[in-house]
């Protein structure tokens, strides 16, 4: 058992009938639809459901303090890696060698704990880089 799960159990017990937060009608619904679907009870959906926000939440907040670590060179190279631009273009960009394009990229890849530029797309493909788009070579 979970953590999450055995602090859940905990709380039933002591508060049995109380619901700690509530629910819309169409959550109500979605929520059913989902519990019948998974053939789980209702309250184990809910109880993952939970349990996969938090920790979604936690990576994002981990991401975001990862992210502010970072020098703003280093933000302007993981931001133009995650646009798709190659070394050269990046140093051409931001007017510094492709050496120390690679030496940004290797700090960043280092404080987000990933091996490729792949992942680094792959771990911030939902943020927003428009931004970065607008710096000129």
């Amino acid at each position: 058992m979970s953590l999450w799960q055995w602090l859940l159990h905990a709380v039933g017990r002591l508060w049995p009938s109380r619901r700690l937060f509530q629910f819309d009608k169409e959550l109500i619904a979605s929520l059913r639809m989902l519990s019948e679907k998974e053939r789980c009870p209702e309250d184990e959906v809910a109880a993952d459901l939970l349990a996969q926000a938090l920790a979604e939440r936690d990576a994002a907040e981990a991401g975001l303090r990862r992210w502010r670590a970072l020098s703003p060179r280093e933000q302007d190279v993981a931001a133009l890696v995650c646009l798709g631009c190659t070394n050269r273009q990046i140093a051409a960009r931001l007017h510094i060698s492709p050496e120390t394009v690679k030496t940004h990229v290797r700090n960043v890849l280092y404080r987000f704990d990933l091996h490729s530029k792949a992942e680094l797309r792959q771990a911030l493909a939902a943020w927003d880089f428009s931004a970065w788009r607008g710096l000129k070579p």
